[in-house]
């Protein structure tokens, strides 16, 4: 239970520390800092570079005392006024002004895209990947890509493209319900969203404490939200053929999600036990709570430490490569947005992959006694009912064990390699045209 997106390290502070060394490990050669001879002339600042987030095009940073070098240092040479500046003629922008511009623009292109491959492009996965999770009767385990394609080619076939994007809405939703949570349990208490660099335990274990509140704030919406994402969309064309639990028939149990607020509506009538009629086996909110932080909170703190490794790994192996040669602008703009796009990749893929067996347990928990129908994942086509009578966390994890085998702990699993190598492709493509764009402006 958790965004898509992790949180990353913004919690230690990291963010604001690969700012600082921004200017140390990218835009700015690294001789500046070793060479002996740049610093008798360069006491406090870098050479003037354009785009620089401390000099800009025609700016100085003079010595103390010492006056400017006769010889220009590397780089372009300054004028005393920037062309296009203000008496008339030619039109020409500043190249600093440009490129920083461009800068921007392609840095927020890049998280949009993340963004999108995230929430929207890889939602189809998700669909697939919890509906194999959450049925006990299948044969096949999807395992691998192949079978994952050929199935949800045949959702699409039967069903149309709505089928492998229900309940996308609702992930929104169980999204901003959780960021709600989380600022407003942290504005009103003493505990702290964020751990600065000197963090010692009682902080981390108040800053955990405020994630396993916002987690429980958030379960009910994101058992709806798990429930908009499995259930078969077509189930009531057969209600007069599928009677089951007691006589009850389909057209009583399939939910008419009409509207993208359903989740909340859901998540409300979950808490106070009003909505769509629930059977005796729906298990209290009570006994979710432990599965559900654990999840939640494991994925936090793997997502974390993978991200802050990576982003550490990534960030040293920038700065050798600059003290050995001089690094291009080009590369030195990619070396500022894209290490912390990979971390988040590497992070969220790490913590899926590790806790991809207890998600299964937690989304068949969820699910058991909501009277929900969900897709045959066999065949492709037909639908079947949710009969679980788990206990409890424990008996779910003996009775996948005993009667699936441990692979059934990896049902669907071949829809996380397919979401992750769409997402690897999209970083691919976008960090192409970011650097196409910013050779073309240089």
């Amino acid at each position: 239970m958790h965004p898509r997106r992790p949180d990353g390290f913004d919690g230690l502070g990291y963010r604001s520390g690969a700012r600082d060394e921004q200017g140390f490990g990218g835009a700015f050669p690294a001789r500046s800092f070793s060479s002996a001879s740049d610093l008798s002339h360069w006491v406090t600042t870098p050479p003037d570079i354009p785009g620089s987030r401390n000099l800009h095009w025609g700016e100085k940073s003079p010595p103390y005392g010492v006056p400017p070098p006769s010889t220009p240092l590397e780089g372009p040479a300054e004028e005393p006024f920037p062309r296009g500046g203000g008496g008339g003629g030619g039109g020409g922008s500043v190249p600093g002004q440009s490129s920083e511009q461009l800068n921007r623009f392609a840095g927020f292109g890049i998280g949009l895209a993340s963004l999108f491959t995230e929430n929207v492009l890889a939602h189809p996965c998700i669909v697939l990947r919890r509906q194999c999770q959450v049925n006990y009767h299948a044969r096949l385990y999807h395992l691998t890509p192949f079978t994952v394609i050929n199935i949800m080619y045949s959702f699409n076939k039967t069903q149309g493209p709505r089928a492998l994007w229900k309940g996308m809405g609702s992930t929104f939703i169980v999204q901003g319900v959780t960021l709600g949570a989380e600022g407003i349990i942290s504005e009103f208490t003493p505990l702290p969203r964020e751990i600065s660099h000197k963090w010692n335990t009682k902080q981390i274990g108040e800053h955990l404490l405020l994630k396993s509140l916002t987690y429980i704030v958030a379960m009910p919406f994101y058992s709806a939200s798990l429930i908009e994402t499995v259930q078969d969309l077509f189930g009531c064309c057969i209600k007069n053929k599928l009677d089951w639990e007691g006589g009850q028939r389909q057209s009583e149990i399939i939910r008419d999600n009409t509207g993208i607020l359903e989740c909340i509506k859901e998540g409300i009538g979950r808490v106070i036990g009003l909505g769509v009629p629930h059977s005796k086996r729906l298990l209290p909110l009570l006994s979710l709570i432990f599965p559900t932080v654990l999840h939640g909170v494991l994925h936090y703190i793997i997502s974390s430490v993978i991200q802050k490794i990576v982003l550490l790994i990534l960030k040293r192996k920038t700065y050798n490569s600059h003290l050995a040669e001089s690094t291009s602008p080009v590369q030195s703009m990619l070396d500022a947005y894209f290490p912390e796009l990979i971390a988040n990749f590497a992070a969220s893929l790490c913590s899926d992959v590790i806790l991809y067996p207890l998600e299964t347990v937690l989304h068949r928990l969820h699910i058991q006694g909501t009277r929900t129908i969900i897709d045959n994942t066999d065949l492709g086509y037909e639908v079947l009912p949710i009969n679980t009578q788990y206990e409890g966390m424990r008996d779910c994890i003996n009775t996948i064990r005993q009667e699936e085998g441990m692979l059934g702990f990896y049902k669907g699993f071949g829809a996380v390699v397919i979401q992750y190598t769409l997402h690897a492709a999209v970083l691919q493509i976008t960090k192409i045209i970011y650097s196409t764009l910013l050779q073309n402006s240089v």
